[in-house]
Formats: structure tokens, sequence, C-alpha cells
């Protein structure tokens, strides 16, 4: 119990720096979009039920954006959709891989787009003002996003490699996620949903936020801005400036810190897209990320020898890198006290009442309130900073799910393992939810 309460006391502490630093955050100075040009790399794989409103979407916000869309080979009409806008608007790309090449993860497929864009630029182009930006299929960037990364702090600032915006969740405000299912079954999506929306607007914004002084800024996937130098810097003769890793985007991320380059994150701006309120597919979903952080160890020497990285940045990058391991020790660590205290109620009832009324019982109280309150708070958080509008009370019961669903991590630690001992190493498109609901349950997509 001593142990598992230092190591919650630790966190705590880590927890609270986490908060400074968000309620501390002033808003970012926007620049002049215009003063770059912008590219968006869009992946697709069997995605006809989004990538047309997708294109429209960004068509009609960034009408100086060229969009290249890259199609992993589908099996669906993703392609001939892509297709009829590159017949009506010069301004969208289609690029198509082929199987056996084709759907071989996520990085290949960045890959294409970047030797596509490659080729593309006429000769003498200034890249360092050339700005890739990665989106889903579904994805919807606010209308500030390129003033906002263009702002002095961000690419306005030469050494600025690359640029993360915060995430938000569209479907945070549907109240029926799963139309088909029970109260239970809805009630459920929609809290899984709006714990996802926390996650990201609160606690990783706060992370994020706390890494703009450590100088460790990660790319989180979507939403992820590259300047056209800090890609072709990783290139190399192969023209393949994604590695391969399940967690492309951190792994994008860390090369170009490791390249010289900073790395800069905006909350003033953010895309949605959307959370998923099924559980096994957030597992499935969880499991492909904590296994593609435990493939990005392999890194840790060469952050530790870095002359780019600040003390602070690499102690915060290998805190990151060992996270999952750290999950793994903690479903030993952290039920045990529990565990000890029944099976000594049980064989030893009087010594283990005396052990309560000694200070044991306040003991417990302590091991409890921070291992729920540590990530509770965010709950607070969250009401005061992103949605002020809903109840706080409500709020603090999202908090508090939220607490459980960090527990859940432990588990999917352990299942990202297997697959790691197991040497299963592919990758795994998430289904849509649209497409959930007419496929139905699938046992395993990964």
């Amino acid at each position: 119990m001593a142990l598992a309460l230092i190591l919650n006391a630790v966190f705590t502490v880590y927890v609270t720096l986490l908060v400074i630093s968000f309620l501390r955050a002033k808003p970012q100075q926007p620049g002049q979009g215009e003063d770059f040009a912008w590219h968006f790399l869009i992946p697709c794989r069997d995605e006809d039920s989004v990538i047309g409103d997708t294109l429209d979407y960004l068509r009609e916000q960034y009408p100086d954006v060229h969009l290249w869309v890259i199609d992993d080979d589908s099996d669906d009409r993703t392609a001939e959709i892509v297709r009829s806008h590159t017949e009506r608007c010069s301004f969208v790309h289609l690029v198509q891989r082929r199987r056996p090449n084709a759907r071989t993860g996520k990085s290949y497929a960045l890959n294409a787009g970047y030797r596509a864009l490659d080729h593309w630029l006429p000769e003498g182009t200034d890249r360092a003002s050339v700005i890739v930006a990665v989106f889903d299929a579904d994805g919807r960037p606010s209308a500030n996003v390129l003033d906002v990364c263009a702002g002095p702090d961000l690419f306005g600032n030469p050494e600025m490699g690359a640029v993360q915006i915060e995430v938000r969740m569209t479907n945070r405000d549907v109240h029926e996620p799963v139309p088909a299912g029970t109260r239970m079954q809805n009630w459920f999506g929609r809290t899984l949903i709006r714990m996802q929306d926390m996650e990201f607007r609160a606690a990783i914004s706060a992370i994020q936020m706390s890494r703009r002084t450590t100088k460790s800024v990660c790319m989180g996937g979507n939403g992820q801005f590259s300047r056209m130098t800090a890609l072709d810097a990783l290139a190399g003769p192969d023209r393949a400036p994604w590695r391969g890793s399940l967690l492309e985007d951190f792994e994008l991320g860390l090369h170009i810190m490791l390249a010289g380059f900073r790395t800069g994150y905006a909350a003033e701006a953010w895309v949605d897209q959307e959370a998923l309120p099924s559980l096994p597919r957030f597992v499935t979903q969880r499991t492909r990320w904590c296994q593609g952080t435990m493939q990005c160890m392999r890194y840790l020497p060469k952050t530790w020898r870095s002359p780019y990285l600040s003390n602070a940045g690499v102690i915060e990058i290998s805190y990151y890198l060992i996270q999952p391991w750290l999950w793994l020790v903690g479903t030993v660590i952290y039920p045990l006290p529990i565990m000890i205290f029944f099976n000594n109620l049980i064989l030893y009832p009087s010594e283990t009442m005396s052990f309560l009324w000694a200070g044991g019982a306040v003991l417990f109280m302590f091991y409890v309130f921070f291992g729920i309150a540590q990530f509770a708070v965010w709950g607070y958080l969250y009401h005061r900073r992103c949605e002020p509008s809903q109840p706080l009370i409500r709020c603090i019961g999202w908090g508090v799910a939220y607490a459980a669903m960090i527990y859940l991590f432990y588990v999917i630690a352990w299942r990202a393992t297997g697959r790691v001992v197991w040497g299963r190493q592919g990758w795994a498109k998430t289904r849509r939810n649209s497409e959930a609901l007419v496929l139905g349950p699938i046992a395993k997509e990964a």
C-alpha cells in the first residue's frame, strides 16, 4: 500500500503541474495563412460514406488548399467519388495504391502522398513555405486553422517543423449514438464519447501545453501539420518520412525533433473527428496505439543522445514511452493492497480491525481518493475551459467515469503486450460508426 501511495503521490504532482499549465495557458497570436502553401493529405480505405462530404467541406472552407486523397485500394466507391471531385477541381488530387503494395499501414499510405506531392511541386519552390497536414477521412478542421498555424509562435517561426492542433469529438452531443440499442447502451455510448472528448480537449491538451515548456510537443495523427523541409530531412533515399510504426504520428513528431526542428501545439484551432461509442472498437483502437508506443521504445537511446532535446524534454518523452510498461506494473501494484486487505480481513479479522482503527482506514481513504481524484479533476476543468454550458455535476461525473476509463488502459496494455509477444504487427482500420451500424458487431478488428 505504501508503494502504491508513493506512485499515486508522484503522479498527483505530475497532474498538478499539468493543471497549472492548462489554466495558465495564454492564447497564441494568429498569422496570415496566405504566407504559406498548404497541402492536406487524407489517407482513405473504404471511406465512401464520408469522403465526399469531407471534400465538399474542405473545398468550401479552404479553396486555395490542395487536397491529396490517398486511396489505399478501397473495395468501395472511395476512388470513384474522389475522381469525380478531381474532374471538377484541379485542387483535388487522387493518389491510388494497389495491392500487394497497398493496405500495409497508414505510414506507407502517407509516404505515397508525400512522394506524389514531392513530384508535383515545381522546381525552385520554397519548400520551407510548404505546409503538409494530415487529416482523417471524416476530419473537419476549424475555419481559422490556417491563420492559427501561421502564427509567429508556430510556422511563423522558421525553426518550427511541425504543429499539432486540438482534437474534438464531433458526435459529443449525439443523444442516441447507438440508434438500435437499448437505453443503457445509448447511455454508455454517450458517456464513452464524452470521456474521449474530455480526454483530448482537457487532459491531452494540458499535456501538450506543458510540452511547450519542455519543447517536446508530440504529433497526434488527425490535425498534424509538418513543414515540407522537415519531411524532406526525414525522407531519405526512399522518400519516406513516415517509418511504419503503428503510432506513426508520434513517431514522425519524434523524428522531427531529433532532426533539430521544433514542434508546437495550438488549442486555438481544432479538428472534429468521430468518437467511438463501442467499447470493443475503443479497446481495439487503443490497443493499436499502445502497441505503437511500445514499438517506439527503440528510439529511447537516440532520444537520450540527441543534442537538440532539453533534459526536461528527454524526461517527458521517456516517461511517455515507458508508460505502457508502467501500466503493466500498475496492474500488480494497485490491486495488491485491496487483495491483501480482504485476505487479512478473512484470516485475521481482529488484527485487521485494529489496523483500521489505528489509522489504516485513513490510509485506505487516501489510497482511493488519490486513485480517483487525479483523473476526476479533468471533469471540472472540462466544464471550466471546454463545455461551460454543461452542468458542473455532470462534468464531474464524467471525470469519475474517465478515471475508470484510465484504469481500462491497464488491461489494454496487457492486450498490446500479447500482440507484441505473438508477433502481431498488422494495422487494422477502425470502422466508422455508420459502418458498424450496417455491418453489426464483429468479434475482432485487429
